[in-house]
């Protein structure tokens, strides 16, 4: 038999699928199901992005494009970027990918060479980990601890995991899974770092402009940042355009036009008509951004309610994100569990709740006594919040 390649044994995956076919198939037995797992929206995209992306397939934009994005988007995006984080950007500083995914992907190619080492957040998304391991580097986790406003980023500990081999930092403010947001103190903290190591940066920003109180700022404001920070930009929390495929990376020109090389490699171009529907997406009416947000904080005040009133439960309120990160450990406790994992499962098959746990989101560091589940609020209507939260509640409380 012919051998597949010894890098897929590095191939990591997002894990929330793997829930979501357990819940999938517990639903397909007539069972009622609750989908806290994934963090998709249930939201449709707005009509008139929806509009304009029809248009375009109408007049003809079905064929190549160039791979850095068409320059009408492109200059949409360096406008808008550059005006919310108070940053001059030009087109060429943009390169459009299908998505904010493969930003990691083709950063990460761009400046780690094989066993460079990569500092990563841990709980975080798991394509970080999975992508620096993949392409050969040595994926290095930073830890967070728990605050009474939520988490902090262990400054300390990410000091003391730097080495000469240490090319890059991974930095997700407005955070998936836990809903973490960083002070301005922790953000310049994090600045200084990067520039005294003269380390590349990607700065996560999906969720930069998903959030209910208060105002998102980026690391690449910070006087030295910008002309080593790559953001990952994304259509699809802003705009409700998961499927739509699209976002970008915003980074300094030398990097650019490497990522506009990867993209010609990859898959030639993102889907032209695409394109311009994203041009009308930051150009055209924002109010169903705004109604959006109204629905999924009303969505983020019933789910913090109720969890913070269930035995052995408690979640700070995030400002951003549709994420919530509770501590579950009493919980687990009063339940006689010791494996979040059967925790989970239970929760389904007891009361419809389907969720992903800590373990779902990165290894387990050392030292770790804590059990945190995640809800995604993103995809579930606030009754259905209520309901099936309810039924947890129920079910920790009787126990």
């Amino acid at each position: 038999m012919q051998k597949l390649a010894h890098r897929l044994e590095r191939l990591g995956t997002e894990t929330a699928f793997s829930v979501a076919q357990a819940a999938a198939a517990w639903k397909a037995k007539g069972n009622l199901v609750y989908p806290f797992h994934l963090g998709d929206i249930n939201i449709p995209t707005a009509p008139h992005i929806i509009e304009a992306m029809n248009k375009a397939i109408t007049d003809g934009y079905t064929g190549y494009c160039p791979g850095p994005g068409i320059p009408q988007l492109r200059e949409a995006l360096a406008e808008d970027i550059g005006s919310r984080r108070g940053i001059e950007f030009t087109p060429e500083n943009v390169v459009v990918m299908t998505g904010g995914k493969p930003v990691i992907t083709k950063f990460l190619q761009a400046v780690m060479n094989p066993g460079e080492e990569v500092l990563y957040p841990n709980p975080g998304f798991p394509i970080y980990e999975s992508q620096i391991e993949y392409l050969g580097g040595t994926a290095v986790p930073y830890r967070y601890v728990p605050t009474d406003k939520g988490f902090a980023i262990d400054l300390d500990q990410v000091r003391a995991s730097i080495t000469p081999n240490t090319t890059a930092i991974i930095y997700n403010d407005l955070q998936n899974p836990i809903s973490a947001e960083s002070t301005a103190a922790e953000r310049e903290a994090i600045a200084r770092i990067a520039i005294e190591h003269d380390l590349w940066v990607l700065s996560d920003e999906a969720y930069f402009e998903t959030r209910y109180e208060g105002v998102s700022s980026s690391i690449t404001s910070i006087p030295g940042m910008a002309e080593r920070t790559v953001i990952l930009y994304t259509f699809s929390k802003k705009f409700a355009m998961t499927g739509s495929r699209l976002g970008c990376a915003v980074a300094p020109k030398e990097i650019a036009q490497v990522l506009s090389t990867l993209n010609t490699n990859d898959e030639s171009c993102t889907t032209h008509y695409v394109q311009w529907a994203g041009i009308e997406a930051l150009r055209g009416p924002q109010e169903p951004v705004q109604d959006m947000l109204d629905i999924l904080k009303g969505r983020r005040d019933a789910a913090c309610d109720i969890v913070n009133s269930i035995p052995g439960m408690s979640v700070a309120v995030p400002q951003s994100t549709f994420y919530l990160f509770p501590d579950v450990t009493e919980a687990m406790q009063k339940l006689g569990y010791t494996a979040v994992g059967d925790f989970a499962s239970d929760a389904l098959y007891k009361t419809g709740v389907s969720f992903c746990t800590r373990e779902h989101f990165g290894r387990r560091l050392p030292g770790e006594d804590r059990q945190y589940i995640r809800l995604a609020y993103s995809g579930i209507e606030t009754p259905a919040i209520q309901e099936g939260l309810g039924r947890l509640r129920e079910w920790i409380a009787n126990a």
